[in-house]
């Protein structure tokens, strides 16, 4: 089967089998009557099968009206799978045709008599795009052009009002059709119904049930994530297993953190970014099986965002292959005595010795001493023991249980007062003016409150997560984990040189520098 790629490649520019431009302008030559005419289709949406069908019916039917015509089709534009609508949406093809229609010609040099397409809503749907293309339709004489009402003259006097009227008409049934779908879409969610138009990564084809395979790998991305694994690094996970969206694509950065930021796997119901709520102020509960609990949502929503701050970018692109490359520092102290202080990084070890890689100061070259060289693994087995022990004792600080949210009572009067102003208005009491006067900083109230409770259960979601078994997990845990969790208990690790000659590994030359407790 033809891939959407290759149809709409087909579907654009000169169509096969046309003759060259100069044979075109010898039979325009012989017959002035023949019009050399340019074909436009467009859809806004290519369907979940995704095979570019719309579009080859539209230019299949015009090539089939011209052919009756008598009419000679030189070019053909194409815009898939985007909207006439949207102002946000740049339609590259449409943008052409206005300008080969400018300048008479098609950038192969055809002559342009005309426009065909099935309907004038496939080429405009918006008054500015429909003046434009107006002005530069009649910036030549004697075109034609045609669509499902037959043969149209865009020079007629009043045409262009009345296409405008047309114009206005298409766009409000559109926003018609976008108000239900929003209003359907919104009372479904608060009914608890999945409106997925995809089958969502990790349940079903009924979008109820779960995928066994798929909804394990998220609960595992899940806690992954709040013990420190980076979204690069679940992505990669799911590229090895081979998983896939449910669109057939690859994963990539943002498709991961799309999951795993979606309220959905914890059975709520998200509308634009907010929890769809009942009467009592409380999520609604969806119908679908639930992945992970509230709290488990919480903190990894709360662990993805905050990693966001600050930068903007993703976190985690570079993933190192060593355990402490960048966290150790080359402790070598010169004759002026500084110290050199350069990370060290991790290389492979030579082929004659037994373990696999080692640690190494730079060349001074590259801004190193090259003075400080330690064997891999046995550093690496050092550190981790003293890490181990240090995070067992902060985590056991940590396991005190986190104080109950005081400020629920706070929640519910202020969903009270808001409910009480609407009610007001509703019934008469107020005028706009001072509903709308009110409403905000009510509603600023209420956001504020709801925030500082989603800090909490995400906070809460950690301490309970403090409680595991440190050493027991270590082993289970990706190298990025342990990275990170290294990162949090030391600023850094200073080496000192074993000094010269080949002599036995010191763990007393290993020197952390940990990290206070606030």
């Amino acid at each position: 089967m033809e891939k959407r790629e290759e149809v709409v490649s087909r579907l654009r520019g000169v169509p096969e089998g046309l003759p060259s431009v100069e044979e075109v302008r010898a039979r325009l030559a012989a017959d002035p009557s023949l019009k050399c005419v340019v074909c436009y289709a467009r859809i806004s949406f290519d369907g979940r099968v995704k095979d570019a069908h719309g579009i080859e019916d539209q230019h299949r039917d015009m090539a089939g009206d011209a052919a009756k015509l008598g009419w000679l089709v030189v070019y053909r534009y194409t815009d898939n799978d985007k909207s006439a609508s949207k102002e946000s949406v740049i339609r590259d093809d449409f943008e052409q045709l206005i300008n080969d229609l400018k300048a008479g010609t098609t950038p192969e040099g055809y002559p342009i008599h005309g426009v065909m397409a099935v309907n004038d809503d496939r080429l405009y749907r918006r008054p500015s795009d429909w003046e434009r293309y107006l002005k530069a339709f009649t910036a030549h004489e004697d075109r034609v052009y045609h669509d499902s009402n037959g043969v149209q003259d865009l020079y007629a006097e009043g045409f262009e009002i009345k296409g405008l009227v047309g114009v206005a008409m298409s766009l409000s049934e559109t926003r018609k059709k976008q108000r239900r779908t929003r209003n359907s879409h919104r009372s479904r969610a608060i009914r608890g119904k999945s409106v997925a138009a995809w089958r969502p990564f990790g349940w079903d084809d009924d979008r109820v049930t779960l995928r066994p395979k798929e909804a394990e790998a998220i609960r595992k991305a899940v806690h992954d994530v709040i013990a420190g694994a980076s979204i690069s690094e679940i992505t990669r996970q799911w590229k090895e297993a081979g998983f896939i969206t449910s669109r057939g694509n690859l994963f990539q950065y943002q498709t991961v953190k799309q999951v795993l930021l979606n309220a959905r796997l914890c059975g709520y119901r998200e509308v634009r970014g907010e929890l769809v709520r009942d009467g009592d102020d409380q999520p609604i509960v969806g119908e679908w099986e639930a992945i992970i609990t509230p709290k488990e949502w919480y903190a990894v929503t709360a662990t993805i965002r905050e990693r966001g701050r600050g930068t903007g970018l993703p976190r985690g692109g570079l993933v190192h292959k060593y355990l402490l490359t960048g966290i150790l520092r080359c402790g070598h102290v010169f004759e002026d005595g500084t110290v050199c202080n350069n990370k060290m990084i991790g290389i492979k070890a030579n082929g004659w010795v037994k373990y696999e890689h080692a640690y190494m100061c730079k060349k001074t070259v590259d801004g190193g001493c090259n003075k400080t060289y330690k064997r891999g693994d046995k550093t690496d087995k050092a550190i981790e023991r003293l890490v181990i022990a240090k995070l067992k004792q902060e985590a056991e600080a940590a396991a005190q249980e986190v104080p109950e949210w005081d400020k629920g009572d706070d929640l519910d009067r202020a969903v009270q007062s808001r409910k009480a102003l609407e009610g007001r208005w509703h019934e008469g009491e107020i005028d706009d003016e001072t509903f709308f006067r009110n409403l905000p900083a009510l509603e600023a109230r209420v956001k504020e409150l709801r925030a500082d409770q989603a800090d909490y259960l995400a906070k809460k979601a950690a301490a309970e997560a403090a409680r595991e078994d440190i050493a027991a997990s270590w082993e289970s845990k990706t190298l990025t984990q342990r990275r990170e969790l290294i990162k949090k208990a030391v600023h850094a690790i200073v080496a000192l040189p074993g000094g010269k000659g080949n002599k036995a590994f010191d763990p007393e030359l290993l020197k952390p520098v940990w990290r206070s407790a606030g």
